[in-house]
C-alpha cells in the first residue's frame, strides 16, 4: 500500500468517525435544544415546579398507570400551560422519541380523551392531565432525565451524553381500540399482534413450555416495584429457531423502539447479544378475535430486559384495557451510566 493510499484511508476513517459521532450526538443535541426551548416558555415559578435534582429518588418513582387524582404527579400539567408551552412540551417529548414512539404516546393520550367522553366527561381522565418534569440540567455531557406521563403512560428517559435510556417505562391503553377521524386506532395493537403471531409460530412442544400453568392478572414489575426480581419462566430463546428468534426481537422492538433511533439501535444490540438467555412466557387464552387485542398476559425476560403485557380483567373487556411495562434490571433510570 502506498503512503498516499494509507493517508487517504486514515482520512476516510476520521471522516467516518466524525460522521458517526455527529449522528450519535444529534439526538442529544436535539433534546437539549428542545428542553431549553421548553424551559424558556416558563416563568420562574413554573420552572421551580418542573425542575428537580437529578438524584431525587422520590421524584423518579412518582409515576403510575393510575389517574393523576389517585397517584399525584409532580411537575407541570398540560392543563396548566398556555398553547405555546404545550407545543414546547410536545416538541421536547417528540425530540426524545422515534416517530413511531411519539405516535404511540399521542394515541395513548387521545385514548384517555375518548375514555373521558365515554365516562360523561369524567374529570379523572383526559389529555390535559399529563405532566412533565426534568431532573437535573439539560446537558449534552452531564446526565439528566425527562419524565412525561399521566393515566396509562409513564416515560422515564435518562440522557447521559450520547446514551439514552427509556426504562422504566409504562405504556397502557383504555380503550385499547377506538375510532378517530374514521380510522381504527389500537395504540398497543402491534404488541398484541406480534406476540400472538410468535405464540402461533411455536410447535406443540414449544407452546407447552411457553404457556404457564397459572393465570396472571396484572403487572408483576409495575409501579412501585423498582429493584424487585423474578425468576424467568416459559420458553428460552435458545430453544427457538431463527425465524422465531427474529419474531421475538421484532416484538421487543415495540418497546425498545419508542426512544429515538440512535438509542434504540444501541438498545436492540444489547438485547440481541443476550437473546439466548431471554425467555418468553404466556398466561391465559390462546385465541383472539380478528382485529382485537389478546386477553392473555405475556412476559419477555432476559439479562437486561423485562417486558410485561397485562390485559385488565376487572371492569369490562380485558382486550380494551391493557397495561404494559418495560424495564432494564441492569440500568433502570440509567444507573449503569450515571452511578445514581
Amino acid at each position: 500500500m502506498s503512503i498516499n493510499t494509507a493517508r487517504a484511508l486514515r482520512a476516510l476513517a476520521l471522516i467516518l468517525l466524525s460522521v458517526t459521532s455527529a449522528i450519535a450526538q444529534t439526538a442529544t443535541t436535539r433534546m437539549v435544544s428542545a428542553a431549553k426551548a421548553f424551559l424558556s416558555t416558563l416563568d420562574a415559578k413554573q420552572r421551580q415546579t418542573v425542575l428537580f435534582a437529578f438524584d431525587d429518588a422520590k421524584q423518579r418513582q412518582r409515576w403510575s398507570n393510575l389517574p393523576t387524582s389517585f397517584v399525584a404527579r409532580s411537575g407541570i400539567s398540560l392543563k396548566d400551560m398556555n398553547p405555546a408551552q404545550r407545543s414546547a412540551t410536545l416538541a421536547l417529548v417528540s425530540s426524545a422519541l422515534s416517530p413511531r414512539g411519539f405516535e404511540k404516546v399521542q394515541q395513548i393520550i387521545e385514548g384517555d380523551e375518548v375514555l373521558k367522553s365515554k365516562e360523561h366527561n369524567n374529570p379523572l381522565f383526559g389529555k390535559d392531565l399529563y405532566y412533565i418534569s426534568i431532573l437535573g440540567t439539560p446537558s449534552e455531557r452531564d446526565p439528566w432525565m425527562l419524565q412525561f406521563g399521566g393515566h396509562h403512560l409513564a416515560l422515564n428517559i435518562t440522557v447521559a451524553g450520547e446514551r439514552g435510556v427509556l426504562t422504566p417505562t409504562l405504556t397502557g391503553a383504555q380503550p385499547a381500540l377506538y375510532t378517530m377521524n374514521g380510522q381504527t386506532v389500537r395504540p398497543l395493537g402491534p404488541e398484541s399482534d406480534k406476540a400472538f403471531a410468535l405464540l402461533n409460530a411455536l410447535d406443540e412442544s414449544e407452546r407447552k413450555q411457553a404457556i404457564l400453568s397459572y393465570r396472571l392478572a396484572d403487572l408483576v414489575l409495575g409501579p412501585g416495584q423498582d429493584g424487585k426480581t423474578i425468576q424467568p419462566e416459559g420458553l428460552k430463546a435458545s430453544a427457538m429457531d431463527e425465524r422465531q428468534r427474529a419474531m421475538l426481537l421484532d416484538l421487543i422492538s415495540e418497546w425498545a423502539g419508542i426512544i429515538h433511533e440512535s438509542a434504540a439501535a444501541t438498545r436492540m444490540a444489547e438485547i440481541k447479544a443476550g437473546l439466548n438467555d431471554t425467555w418468553f412466557a404466556w398466561s391465559g387464552p390462546i385465541t383472539v378475535s380478528p382485529g382485537s387485542n389478546i386477553t392473555a398476559y405475556y412476559r419477555i425476560q432476559g439479562p437486561n430486559v423485562v417486558i410485561e403485557y397485562a390485559p385488565q380483567r376487572l371492569g369490562g373487556d380485558p382486550a380494551m384495557h391493557v397495561h404494559t411495562m418495560y424495564r432494564d434490571p441492569t440500568n433502570d433510570y440509567g444507573r449503569r451510566f450515571t452511578g445514581k
